[in-house]
């Protein structure tokens, strides 16, 4: 069995694993980091994204071992619960949670979106940019309200720190 090197959520971690091993098997399985869910199965509904070297990627679509070296973030290691990242504050705020299973994958497409596409979204590029995300329970409407949200919050708590510096 290879072994694995990886850095997730900013801690090394090694393990050795079966090389048929998913991304998101691993994540939930041996590291126990289990906000990352699997949805579908089949990289469509977006519930196991995570970032990979800064990207979003569907951890059910990428093996374990393309990870190797890589630096991996969960939505365990985006806020904390004393200090919410501004997406997951904009998602509590706009009500974008519902059942709550896809949240964690729409969290970080949101934070991705907004990495890619500034921090003043319209609703139509985070609706086109949604596409590879599924919410089961159809209420897109808050999902968009709170990805917008939290990307202008995430301008100004950049510019909030780069005015400190």
């Amino acid at each position: 069995m290879p072994l694995l090197s990886m850095t997730v959520n900013g801690a090394a971690v090694t393990a050795e694993i079966d090389i048929r091993m998913l991304l998101v098997d691993f994540l939930r399985e041996e590291l126990r980091l289990t906000g990352t869910h699997v949805g579908c199965d089949t990289s469509q509904c977006g519930a196991c994204t995570v970032h990979m070297d800064g990207e979003a990627v569907k951890a059910c679509a990428v093996l374990a071992v393309q990870a190797e070296g890589a630096r991996i973030l969960t939505i365990e290691g985006v806020g904390t619960l004393a200090q919410l990242h501004p997406m997951q504050e904009a998602f509590r705020e706009h009500h974008g949670l519902q059942c709550g299973f896809c949240t964690p994958g729409m969290i970080m497409a949101g934070i991705d979106i907004s990495r890619r596409h500034g921090t003043e979204l319209e609703v139509a590029t985070v609706r086109s940019e949604l596409e590879g995300n599924i919410c089961r329970c159809t209420g897109y409407h808050n999902i968009v309200t709170a990805i917008i949200s939290g990307a202008r919050a995430m301008g100004d708590a950049s510019a909030t720190s780069h005015a400190a510096e």
